[in-house]
Order: structure tokens, then C-alpha cells, then sequence
């Protein structure tokens, strides 16, 4: 298995804002969950002008590891352009980012590393809607849609941020027609060349991926899905929103990547 690594490098993004106290556990989680034999990463923390302790937190944490990296956003804030800033400054063939919140476990980090080195040429996605795919607290592929709402409701989530994000995917993914379930995820790991500039600045928040989706579709690329527990943030507040207005108006331009191009 060793072997495997041997020419593998894998730069890891994290796009952030505000995310100080997540980024302190969540950084060194990463680390110490990599496949032991994997030599060649680095760490780029896209920062997004926090006005937290973001940039000293990370300074720390590149004193003791200096595999990773800070890069400061000056520019109007803007989540697809912070993960296309790290993916045009990342030095390794493949990338793989995530959110910097904590929501996406360190552990499924080397899931979909595993995953891609046994797939060279596939882009692998973490899922919340496929086996082994869910919110802390509740499995979201339970057909029953009772037991479903029970389980939400035991959980540490929003019952209307999860109820929606199942609503949301099932009509993108079917509107788009594509086998992936979690069209929304951002959560991914692929090859650089593979993710096109112009997703990145024609989007306006998370509705990147699903046009990104539709891209990879297009170019005949194999996506695999695996499946993960999304978890509760520890620290700081939601930029999606939590109340119900916020999450229909976040909702909108996830509808018009899936039923328009901007190629």
C-alpha cells in the first residue's frame, strides 16, 4: 500500500471566514487522520478578511507544521472565488477541499484520499445522501419520511436546514439528471485541471457545485460518491443561515444553476 502514495500529492483547501475557533481543532484533525504514508500535502487556508483571530490562530498552527499555508483575501468576499484562489495557488495534481466550520469529519478526509488513489482519474464527493451519508443524529437515506422528520427532530440540526437540503438535492439532482445524490455538497477531491475557472466566478455562493456537477457530467468525468455524517458546528454561526427566510433566499440561484448554463 505504501507504494501507492509514493507519487501522490494532495493539496488540501479550506476556505474560511470567521472560523477561528473551528479551525484550531479541525486543522490538526486533518493531519492526524491522513493515510501515514501520504508525505506530499499541504494545508491552504483561504481567508476570506475575518475579523476573527483566523490569521494567528493559523500562524500558529504553520509554527508547528509548515505544510500549511495562509492565503488573505483582499477582494469582496465570495466562497467559489476563496476555494478557486487555493485551488490556482495549490502546488499538488489533485485537490481537495472542504468547509473550514467542522461540519465535514477529518476522518472522511482519508476516505476520499483512499478513495481517489484507487480511482486516479475519478472526482470523489462526500455524501449526506447516499449509504453511510447523514446529519448527526438521523440517517437521511431512511425511505420512511416520518421516521425520517422523527430522527431530524433527535438531532442537533435544524429540522427545516436539514428537511430542505433533502428537498433541495432530490429536485437538483433530478432536474440536472445525475447519479449524484448530493449535488450540493463541497465537499470533493479531484484533479485541478478538471474544475474550470468560470464555475468558480459566475457563481454566487454555494450554487458552484451544482454547476460544477453539470461541468464534470459534460466532460464525461466518473464521479463517486462517499458517504458521510455531516456534524453540528462547535463554534461561530452558519453562513448559509438558519431561519427559514434565509434558507429560501439562499435556495434561488441553486435553482437557476440546475435549470441554466453559464458556459
Amino acid at each position: 500500500m505504501k507504494e501507492s502514495y509514493n507519487n501522490i500529492g494532495v493539496s488540501l483547501i479550506l476556505p474560511t471566514l470567521n472560523e477561528a475557533d473551528n479551525l484550531k481543532i479541525l486543522i490538526p484533525e486533518i493531519i492526524d487522520n491522513l493515510p501515514k504514508n501520504l508525505s506530499k500535502f499541504e494545508i491552504i487556508v483561504v481567508d476570506d478578511n475575518s475579523t476573527d483571530d483566523t490569521e494567528k490562530v493559523v500562524n500558529k498552527l504553520i509554527d508547528i507544521n509548515k505544510q500549511i499555508r495562509l492565503i488573505k483575501r483582499e477582494s469582496p468576499k465570495s466562497l467559489p472565488l476563496s476555494i478557486l484562489e487555493g485551488i490556482k495557488k495549490s502546488i499538488y495534481e489533485n485537490v481537495l477541499w472542504l468547509d473550514a466550520d467542522g461540519s465535514m469529519p477529518a476522518t472522511v478526509v482519508a476516505e476520499l484520499i483512499k478513495e481517489g488513489i484507487a480511482s486516479p482519474s475519478s472526482v470523489i464527493i462526500g455524501s449526506r445522501f447516499v449509504d453511510g451519508g447523514g446529519y448527526k443524529g438521523t440517517q437521511i437515506e431512511n425511505k420512511n419520511i416520518f421516521t425520517s422528520i422523527r430522527n431530524i427532530y433527535q438531532s442537533e440540526d435544524s429540522v427545516a436546514a436539514v428537511f430542505l437540503s433533502k428537498l433541495f438535492n432530490t429536485f437538483l439532482y433530478r432536474v440536472i439528471n445525475s447519479d449524484i445524490k448530493d449535488v450540493t455538497s463541497g465537499f470533493i477531491l479531484g484533479k485541478k485541471e478538471y474544475f474550470k475557472d468560470y464555475i468558480f466566478t459566475n457563481a454566487s455562493y454555494g450554487d458552484y457545485f451544482v454547476y460544477l456537477i453539470k461541468e464534470l457530467k459534460f466532460q464525461n468525468i466518473e464521479m463517486k460518491e462517499v458517504g458521510y455524517i455531516c456534524l453540528t458546528r462547535k463554534y461561530g454561526t452558519s453562513k448559509s443561515g438558519t431561519s427559514l427566510k434565509m434558507l429560501l433566499k439562499r435556495a434561488i440561484p441553486y435553482f437557476k444553476a440546475a435549470i441554466f448554463d453559464i458556459k
